[in-house]
């Protein structure tokens, strides 16, 4: 009988820690799935406002032929955009792009029959709202990434999270901060 007792709390911790790792690990896989989506939702608002880009280029061209380093800038940051692998390289694109949209904005600001024409409008309005979509879709991203990077790293986690497969993953951050401090402006 006495040999029972040490028995019990053997097989109760192990019944316990057996729990929490149960517990854990679904918590770890909520977490990254949850960033995979959230990443997979950044995706496609990037791609949304990269749709957008031509119909706006071939509005402000017929206007400003002359501006052909500015098209060029836009086209060359919206194939960077789409093909971006990660978050590193996502947002190096997104800087890029922002500095080439305020240019393009910047030049249908010198042509007020642009800014009259009500394609361009609504070009440039679905533009500004390409853009708080992706802002809301980054700091969704970057919210999941900072709880599923948290939980790797909190003790006892980080004793067995990598070897469960579980790796820290990257922020979605813009590389070239100053380029998105101040997101292309919309003048009617």
């Amino acid at each position: 009988m006495e040999w029972l007792i040490p028995v019990i709390i053997v097989v109760a911790l192990v019944l316990v820690a057996g729990i929490y790792l149960w517990a854990t690990y679904n918590s770890l896989v909520q977490l990254n799935v949850r960033v995979d989506e959230a990443w997979s939702d950044i995706t496609v608002q990037l791609k949304r406002r990269a749709d957008l880009l031509p119909n706006l280029i071939e509005s402000v061209k017929g206007y400003a032929a002359h501006e052909k380093a500015v098209f060029e800038n836009v086209t060359r940051a919206r194939a960077e955009t789409l093909t971006a692998g990660g978050p590193a390289e996502a947002g190096l694109a997104e800087g890029h792009m922002q500095r080439a949209l305020r240019s393009l904005f910047a030049v249908a600001e010198a042509y007020p029959q642009l800014q009259a024409s009500q394609n361009f409008l609504q070009l440039q309005q679905s533009i500004v709202d390409a853009e708080d979509k992706i802002q809301a879709s980054r700091r969704f991203y970057n919210g999941g990434v900072r709880e599923l990077n948290t939980k790797i790293k909190v003790f006892p986690n980080n004793l067995f999270a990598r070897n469960l497969g579980f790796s820290e993953r990257e922020f979605f951050e813009v590389v070239d901060g100053a380029a998105v401090s101040e997101p292309p402006r919309v003048q009617f």
